[in-house]
């Protein structure tokens, strides 16, 4: 008889180390806990570094929001030569002798500021026609992903780097592909470009100062020791509109209920998802309608 696994309710923010997928960490860091239900938010490629949180058991209920957030990173782009993934996990497919100089780089900058179009890269996990895009070009399957809106809030260049390189840091919204802001930048300059290196800061709420590495959680023998590693589920409540509810309204909630919101100053909150909140303690994630306050998931804390 498969063992169900334990009921485990929290965060894990791990420093994902470099060449292993966002699905591998869920996997180990769920071995390691022995946990029923675990998730990831904001998938980060194999080759990138940083922080990926992880939610346990009711916390996944959150994972939406987490993944909706504002995302950081710092990026090294290497110039004069082009991958076919955009990063350098990929094959080399064009050089140029062109290196942009700092004056350059910082003239383009702000043409990439505010909402933009990208196009996604061919090796991306978005499904086109129920297949993933990097399965069908490893088949060398030809197909166009159309480009979509995603916002730059910051973008600032760091540092000339020795060998043709320069880092950068961004604070961007969800769906940003910084490989093809990276590959987009390059072609702006008039030359090629991939990521060398790419390390996420902060990942909605959750930034460096919550990190643990996987091998440190993987050298901890006790339960103890690793429970006190979990944030609790409240952690992430700070970046999420909450509702404060009575020991009474949660428990209709709880029921499927949903709540009039006259009683609540919701009306700028209407068509939104927010998390109720019965003395500190999520009760449930809710839509904000006209005439009701639906539940949407209920916890089950």
């Amino acid at each position: 008889m498969k063992h169900k696994g334990q009921d485990i309710n929290g965060w894990l923010i791990i420093d994902k180390p470099r060449g292993m997928g966002s699905t591998e960490v869920v996997r180990r860091t769920k071995r390691i806990f022995k946990a029923k239900k675990n998730g990831h938010a904001g998938t980060l490629d194999p080759f990138a570094t940083g922080v990926l949180p992880i939610a346990f058991g009711e916390a996944t209920k959150l994972l939406p929001f987490v993944t909706d957030g504002v995302k950081e990173y710092e990026f090294v782009v290497q110039w004069g030569a082009a991958t076919n993934t955009d990063d350098s996990d990929g094959e080399i497919i064009n050089r140029c002798d062109k290196i942009p100089t700092q004056e350059e780089i910082l003239n383009i900058l702000p043409a990439f500021l505010g909402k933009i179009m990208q196009v996604p890269p061919a090796y991306s996990a978005l499904k086109i026609n129920g297949q993933r895009a990097y399965d069908l070009a490893r088949k060398g399957v030809e197909f166009s992903i159309p480009s979509r809106e995603v916002e730059i809030f910051e973008l600032e260049l760091v540092d000339i780097l020795p060998a043709n390189r320069a880092k950068f840091r961004v604070v961007c919204s969800k769906g940003t592909y910084v490989r093809t802001l990276g590959h987009d930048i390059a072609q702006k300059l008039g030359t090629f470009g991939y990521l060398q290196e790419l390390r996420r800061l902060k990942c909605g709420q959750f930034d460096l100062r919550h990190k643990i590495l996987l091998e440190n959680l993987e050298n901890m023998v006790y339960g103890d020791a690793l429970n006190e590693v979990l944030l609790p589920i409240e952690t992430f409540l700070c970046d999420i509109t909450v509702i404060a509810v009575s020991e009474a309204e949660a428990a209709k909630l709880k029921l499927g209920q949903a709540l009039s919101p006259k009683a609540f100053d919701v009306q700028n909150l209407v068509g939104q998802e927010a998390v109720a909140v019965c003395e500190g303690k999520p009760v449930a994630v809710v839509r904000i309608e006209e005439r009701r306050i639906a539940p949407v998931r209920v916890f089950n804390l």
